[in-house]
């Protein structure tokens, strides 16, 4: 039930090395997905976004590089590098770029 994708085990990895950016674009790599969790990196561009949606799971998002745009319920949350916010589950929520920024997703179902 691992459902381990583009990670290697026992491999000391810089995980915002992982994913790269890419122009007008939100890139994602998943790194684990099975029915308990998903792991997903994410490089968004400037300007760049997911729009509001909600999630079946509690999402736990750490910003990796940059400065990231939340916003939970209504409310605004602007996290850099090396701060986490948990988006609750049936909660609207959506991801802005403020400037490009890299985030690591982690989804507890």
């Amino acid at each position: 039930m691992a459902g381990y994708k583009n990670i290697g085990k026992e491999e000391i990895l810089e995980l915002k090395e992982q994913v790269a950016y890419q122009e007008g674009q939100v890139v994602s790599k998943t790194l684990v997905q099975n029915q308990a969790v998903s792991v997903t990196l994410f490089a968004f561009e400037k300007d760049e976004e997911i729009s509001t949606h909600e999630s079946g799971g509690d999402a736990m998002v750490t910003v990796l590089e940059g400065t990231g745009k939340f916003t939970i319920d209504g409310t605004e949350y602007f996290l850099e590098a090396g701060q986490t916010i948990i988006m609750p589950a049936k909660k609207p929520h959506a991801v802005y770029g403020q400037e490009r920024f890299k985030m690591l997703l982690m989804v507890v179902f």
